[in-house]
């Protein structure tokens, strides 16, 4: 019998304990391990900021679903990972502290055959000062607790506005290597569409700020798009979308701290200036969930396994990390998520460690980088977990090594962005792009296939957006025929 754990129950676990279970026979155990009692579908959270949905629609219990399911659920945070176990016992182990309510605190060791790392990311509010809803003068809507205290506030700001008070609305990125600006994209437009449906759109500026070198960037070198038989770079789609919807912006941006009603920030020419807000969501950037590695002999290994920011390595090329980004290439991407060092562990989604970022990298005259990271959430964590619950099925079965992949560089990515939720007034932006990793010596021109690179926005694109939240809430809550729903 093999023990399959994993760490995390987000898209990236969440769909590899899914298929583990699927594929394995019960004489397998397959474990998730995860602080969470609840499963939360993120790309939802938005409609929840603006008060568009309730913070149950995004939300479910996971216990009762993998109870049905046969996977033993563990509510419990990861500490350490133990791949050579001790000197006393080889049997490699996790360190896990519990964090339900009944035995909250108690400290457990988790003993696995085969570890799948999906913990997904921290949000690094404290990275910024004054960042954030907990300790800080901003919203965020990362989380449905989040979103939920975004929409109040928000709600705030429209009665103010209702009695004809102007207010300043800052939306985007709150640290200069933040990822996620798809997320800030979409607060953005939402709120624009629910002050214009109020009726108050003309008594508020609403402002976008972002690491990004560029609109359209998105931390993956922006892209160009295939519309109505022409070719249209990222750039110009999203600098008219914000021309249209008169919302300003401010790109190249690292926000270094924040006050009660101002950002600071430092542009990439080294400037610092300021930005007056009357409410603010901003990303924070993510960091890894912050385990620690030991070997056999108790000493510390974390800095092998895990890079600064506290992301596995995997089957990556680390050695362009610091090379010039000419040097970069597509296949410096891992393409298995195996641990170069212990084969029998795995990590998915935002758990692994990039080998670089994806834009071009930049830095202020004051040495301060200022790009985006590369996003690795949504459709390509869920193809990951995917791959490496493929992969150790059959490794458990007798093969040698893993036998999926799930490489960005080699895989398409589609994503259906809101742009206003509205049944008839709603519009959202659908753009499909292959390959997420641009690869300019396959395409040359322009470093992905027009076959499957294009966008489009509109009301239909809106109800896609509306399908896919009870689609894939369908498939995580394993309802019949849920595999057959793609990732």
């Amino acid at each position: 019998m093999a023990k399959v754990v994993i760490l995390g129950g987000g898209v990236a676990g969440h769909t590899a304990a899914q298929f583990a279970r699927k594929w394995l026979n019960r004489t397998h155990e397959v474990v998730v391990v995860t602080p969470n009692s609840k499963w939360n579908w993120i790309p939802s959270n938005i409609w929840v900021g603006v008060g568009q949905m309730e913070q149950e629609e995004v939300l479910f219990d996971l216990a009762p679903i993998y109870a049905k399911a046969g996977i033993t659920y563990i509510q419990a945070k990861a500490l350490t990972i133990h791949p050579e176990g001790t000197v006393d016992n080889s049997k490699n182990f996790v360190t896990i502290e519990h964090t339900g309510a009944n035995k909250e605190g108690e400290k457990e060791e988790i003993t696995y055959d085969y570890l799948i790392n999906a913990t997904g990311p921290r949000l690094n509010f404290t990275a910024t000062e004054g960042l954030g809803p907990d300790n800080g003068f901003t919203v965020s809507v990362c989380t449905a607790s989040h979103a939920k205290h975004a929409a109040d506030e928000l709600e705030k700001i429209i009665e103010a506005l209702k009695k004809g008070e102007e207010k300043k609305i800052l939306i985007g990125t709150g640290h200069g290597m933040c990822t996620c600006q798809g997320a800030a994209f979409e607060y953005t437009f939402n709120v624009d569409h629910r002050l214009r449906a109020e009726g108050v759109r003309d008594k508020a500026t609403i402002t976008y700020i972002s690491n990004e070198y560029e609109l359209g960037d998105f931390g993956v070198g922006g892209m160009h798009l295939k519309m109505g038989g022409y070719i249209t770079s990222g750039k110009v789609f999203a600098e008219s979308l914000y021309a249209e919807r008169d919302v300003k912006w401010i790109t190249r941006a690292h926000v270094n701290k924040v006050e009660k009603d101002k950002v600071h920030y430092e542009n990439l020419a080294g400037e610092m200036k300021e930005e007056t807000y009357d409410f603010s969501m901003l990303i924070p950037p993510f960091a890894g969930a912050g385990m620690k590695a030991y070997d056999k002999n108790g000493e510390d290994i974390t800095s092998s396994m895990f890079n600064a920011g506290g992301f596995m390595f995997v089957d990556g090329d680390y050695s362009k990390a610091t090379a010039p980004y000419e040097t970069w290439d597509a296949s410096d991407w891992p393409k298995t998520c195996q641990n170069p060092k212990y084969k029998n562990i795995f990590a998915a989604g935002i758990a692994f460690a990039p080998p670089h970022i994806i834009s071009k990298p930049m830095k202020s005259p004051n040495g301060t980088p200022i790009n985006p990271t590369p996003p690795r959430t949504g459709m390509p964590s869920a193809m990951m977990g995917k791959a490496v619950a493929a992969s150790i099925v059959d490794m458990i079965g007798g093969a040698s090594a893993p036998t999926h992949t799930a490489c960005m560089a080699e895989m398409g990515a589609a994503c259906v962005a809101s742009a206003g939720k509205g049944l008839f007034s709603g519009t959202a932006v659908a753009m499909t792009m292959y390959p997420i990793i641009p690869n300019y010596k396959k395409y040359p021109d322009y470093g992905r296939d027009f076959g499957g690179t294009f966008g489009e926005i509109g009301l239909a694109a809106h109800w896609v957006k509306h399908l896919l939240h009870h689609a894939f809430i369908w498939k995580a809550k394993m309802k019949p025929f849920w595999s057959i729903i793609p990732e």
